[in-house]
């Protein structure tokens, strides 16, 4: 059997760490950040808004730095965008990315403090332009659009308005700033829909639905010929988004990466009919034994850790217990003491009365003496 050369796997293990670094924490991040994926997807997936029928990249500007970063909190695959609309007042988009499996129930107070500080960063722009103009009687605010892109296998289960979030909320509804966001869950559409539609945002869609190995399988039966279509116009910048969300996908995955980077050249050559052709199923195989292996050795590590916890805590509780106990015997012998203290005090009181008492007896016994030998002195004088 030939020797195993470790500088190579070293070297790999080193790519594979620098390539996860430059890795996007959402692809859906790459989605809005991208003019042509955000005005596709607005036109494709946003209904009910006339006014998105024909929105074009141009047409939308990310101001998500004037508002994100006045979070306390990490929200950095949070996006705003003011979509500027042909002979109308400018609008602006909230998208608020979860990208996890599990869903976020305080997503509606999240929406809710931009739709605030996007009005306000509104009306401060209208006053610097003209001032009290924001007083005047025809002034409005500009209407938000809060979307929730979410990616994850499990059912969005938080309502959608904000409501929902408010105690008594039905009965104090005239008196909340109520308001609905528009979700767009990613598992409501399947391959076949997604591929229909015969534009990139999908194909970023299908790639994104690609969240665990066995989903290459569904992918891997889609028509060649209509995959290779999509991508035949579309520009290198578009094709470079793709390639790094599949990339992203792949490398999470625990699929090596020179076996990544080969999938990936297949979406930069625009061949994604054949983008999974030549990978093994039986590596995805090994690969999903492998991660159900650490799953088991971190799951054994963790019981062992909590095993351990578990010894600390009775030893501690055991400690407090004496303790306790130690504290209880000190406060004891604290009282006796006290009461020791307190029968000394009241033996010293007696004995200064003792004292006090013998003093008035001497003097007695002195006065009488001396009345005595006064009283010999008298009758000898006789």
């Amino acid at each position: 059997m030939p020797k195993k050369n470790t500088k190579d796997t070293d070297s790999k293990t080193k790519n594979s760490i620098i390539l996860n670094s430059k890795l996007p924490d959402s692809s859906s991040k790459l989605i809005f950040d991208e003019p042509l994926l955000c005005a596709q997807f607005l036109r494709g997936y946003i209904k009910g808004i006339p006014c998105l029928r024909d929105v074009q990249p141009e047409d939308i500007e990310d101001v998500s730095a004037q508002f994100v970063p006045l979070f306390a909190e990490e929200r950095d695959s949070d996006r705003v965008k003011r979509v500027h609309i042909k002979n109308g007042t400018p609008f602006f988009l909230v998208s608020l990315i979860e990208h996890k499996t599990k869903v976020e129930y305080n997503v509606c107070m999240q929406i809710f403090r931009y739709m605030v500080y996007i009005r306000e960063a509104y009306e401060m722009e209208e006053e610097d332009r003209k001032e009290g103009i924001s007083r005047q009687k025809g002034f409005r605010y500009p209407p938000v659009l809060p979307i929730v892109y979410y990616e994850g296998r499990k059912k969005w289960t938080v309502p959608l308005n904000f409501r929902s979030r408010i105690t008594e909320g039905n009965a104090f509804a005239k008196y909340i700033p109520d308001f609905q966001y528009y979700l767009v869950p990613l598992r409501k559409y399947s391959n076949r829909e997604l591929l229909d539609r015969q534009d990139e945002i999908s194909l970023v869609m299908l790639v994104n639905k690609l969240q665990e190995l066995g989903d290459i399988t569904s992918f891997r039966s889609l028509p060649p010929e209509q995959l290779e279509s999509i991508l035949k116009d579309s520009p290198n910048h578009i094709v470079g988004t793709i390639a790094d969300i599949l990339l992203a996908f792949l490398l999470k995955s625990n699929v090596s990466t020179d076996e990544a980077e080969k999938i990936v050249g297949k979406v930069r050559e625009k061949n994604v009919g054949q983008l999974f052709a030549n990978m093994a199923p039986i590596d995805i195989q090994a690969e999903q034994a492998k991660i159900r292996a650490q799953k088991q050795k971190i799951d054994a590590q963790q019981q062992e850790l909590d095993a351990q916890q578990q010894k600390i805590n009775a030893k501690l509780r055991e400690m407090d217990t004496q303790k306790q106990e130690m504290d209880a015997k000190l406060r004891e012998m604290d009282t006796q003491k006290q009461e020791m203290d307190a029968q000394k005090e009241q033996l010293n009181v007696k004995q200064q009365e003792i004292d006090a008492k013998l003093q008035e007896v001497e003097k007695i016994k002195q006065e009488m003496e001396a009345a005595l030998a006064s009283l010999k002195k008298t009758n000898s004088g006789r």
